[in-house]
C-alpha cells in the first residue's frame, strides 16, 4: 500500500527530538513540504538540514508554543510562506513526575500550558486552513491518556483532556471535510524522560523496566510512531476521524505492575 503525502504542508511542533522529529523527516521523505518548530534552535536547524536533504522546503520556527503570540506567528507564517495548510500534527509535550499529594497548582499549570492550552490553540488557529484544502490533525498523546499510573497524575490528566479534544473537535468538523486523530504511544525512547527529570541511571532502568509492562518485550521507537502518524495524515486514512490509536506494544492492555 503506497502511503504519500506529495504535494501537502504540514506544522509539525515538538520537531526538535523523539516522535516530533521522526515525524517531521518522514513526513519530508514522504513528500511534503513543512514547517517545524521547537525550543532549540541548534536542533530545530539540524532537522531543517534533514528536510532539505530531501529536496523538500522547510520553515523553521524556533520558539516557546505557551507564547499566545508565537503560536499565531507559528500559523501566519505557514500560510505566507506555502499559502494552505494540510496537516497540524501536535507532538510537543512535557512529562513531569508528581501525585496528587505533590503536584503544585503551578506545577499542574505548567503542564495543562504545553500540552493541552497549546493544541487546542493551534487546532483553533489551523482550523479555518484545514477547512479550505480538507486537511487533517494528528494530535500525539499518550497510552496515560488511557489508563491511570501512579505519580504522573497531571501528565496522565492532560493527554485524557487531549484524547477528548481529538474526539469533540473530529466530531465538530467533519461536515466540513477535515479529519481529527491521536496517537497514544507506550514508552518510546526519546528525551522526553530525561527532560522531566530522570537522570542516565534512573532512565536506564525505567527502559529496562519498561520491557516487563510491554506485552511485546521491548519500548518504542519514535520511527514506528511517526509511520502511523503519517498514514493518518496521509489519504490512505480518508475514513478514519476521531480515533485515538494506541502504538504502545500492548502496554494499554495490561493491568499495572
Amino acid at each position: 500500500m503506497e502511503i504519500t503525502l506529495t504535494g501537502k504542508i504540514a506544522l509539525v511542533t515538538g520537531a526538535t527530538s523523539g516522535i516530533g522529529r521522526a515525524t517531521a523527516i518522514r513526513f519530508a521523505e514522504m513528500g511534503a513540504d513543512l514547517t517545524i518548530t521547537g525550543r532549540n534552535e541548534n536542533a530545530l536547524q539540524e532537522v531543517a538540514g534533514h528536510i532539505e536533504q530531501t529536496g523538500r522546503k522547510c520553515l523553521a520556527l524556533t520558539g516557546d508554543l505557551t507564547s499566545e503570540t508565537f503560536r499565531q506567528e507559528l500559523i501566519e507564517r505557514t500560510i505566507h510562506a506555502y499559502g494552505r495548510l494540510d496537516v497540524l500534527v501536535n507532538a510537543a509535550g512535557v512529562i513531569a513526575s508528581g501525585s496528587i499529594e505533590t503536584t503544585s497548582l503551578k506545577e499542574f499549570d505548567q503542564m495543562y500550558d504545553i500540552n493541552v492550552r497549546s493544541v487546542f490553540h493551534l487546532m483553533q488557529l489551523a482550523v479555518p486552513h484545514l477547512i479550505s484544502s480538507k486537511g487533517n490533525i494528528v494530535n500525539v498523546s499518550s497510552v496515560t491518556g488511557i489508563r491511570a499510573f501512579p505519580n504522573v497524575l497531571a501528565y496522565g490528566v492532560s493527554k485524557a483532556a487531549v484524547d477528548q479534544l481529538t474526539r469533540s473537535a473530529a466530531l465538530e468538523l467533519a461536515d466540513r471535510g477535515v479529519r481529527v486523530n491521536a496517537v497514544n504511544p507506550g514508552v518510546v525512547q526519546t528525551n522526553l524522560h530525561r527532560r522531566g527529570g530522570m537522570d542516565e541511571e534512573a532512565y536506564r532502568r525505567f527502559l529496562e523496566h519498561s520491557k516487563t509492562t510491554h506485552p511485546l518485550g521491548r519500548v518504542g521507537r519514535p520511527e514506528e510512531v511517526a509511520d502511523l502518524i503519517a498514514f493518518l495524515a496521509s489519504d490512505r486514512a480518508g475514513w478514519i476521524t476521531g480515533v485515538t490509536y494506541s502504538i504502545d506494544g500492548g502496554r494499554s492492555q495490561t493491568c499495572f505492575r
